[in-house]
């Protein structure tokens, strides 16, 4: 009997044994699936976290290149409007260079009329080079964007309607900037 008693606690022992080994593994197993969802939403949190810091960065070198564009533009419009206070400076000097050769037209041609002419030419060259270009307005429809109205005169030809019938002061750009309005008469 005694043997029996021993043989039913060894059995016992065993079968607890057996017991606490499927809890352990059972309670591994629920570690390890509790880990492995943990290890899933770290994951998430981690891909969340990294979209976020690749938009930052794709946000801010958009913005660096824009800045570098800008910059880059703004420095080649300074440097062709750098000047751009003594060429308007010159352009009532140019406008009497125009009126002094037209009077200069009209008379006879001695050396000295060919000497100022060529020096009037030298001028406008110059001034050419730096980016000037005058505007022509002779004959076209009226644009107030580019130019100003003076006076409106009665016309008698109805294709003059609306359009530059006299140039009073001319218009100029520097670079296709204007920055001087021509100053015309409009047929009416």
């Amino acid at each position: 009997m005694e043997q029996e008693k021993k043989n039913n606690v060894d059995n016992q022992h065993d079968v607890n044994e057996t017991r606490i080994n499927e809890a352990e593994e059972l309670t591994n197993m629920a570690e390890g699936t509790e880990a492995a969802e943990q290890m899933t939403g770290n994951a998430e949190k981690l891909s969340a976290e990294l979209a976020e810091q690749k938009d930052k960065y794709l946000r801010l070198y958009a913005e660096f290149d824009n800045f570098r564009r800008r910059s880059a533009k703004e420095r080649v419009e300074l440097m062709q409007t750098a000047g751009k206070e003594v060429i308007v400076s010159l352009l009532d000097i140019l406008d009497d260079c125009d009126r002094a050769e037209k009077m200069m037209s009209e008379s006879e041609n001695t050396p000295i009329t060919e000497g100022v002419l060529l020096v009037f030419n030298k001028l406008r060259s110059v001034l050419s080079a730096k980016g000037l270009k005058p505007m022509e307005c002779a004959g076209q429809e009226f644009n107030p964007d580019e130019q100003e109205a003076v006076s409106q005169v009665p016309v008698t030809d109805e294709n003059q309607k609306g359009k530059i019938v006299d140039e009073i002061v001319k218009g100029y750009y520097l670079n296709d900037k204007i920055i001087r309005f021509a100053k015309v008469v409009v047929g009416n």
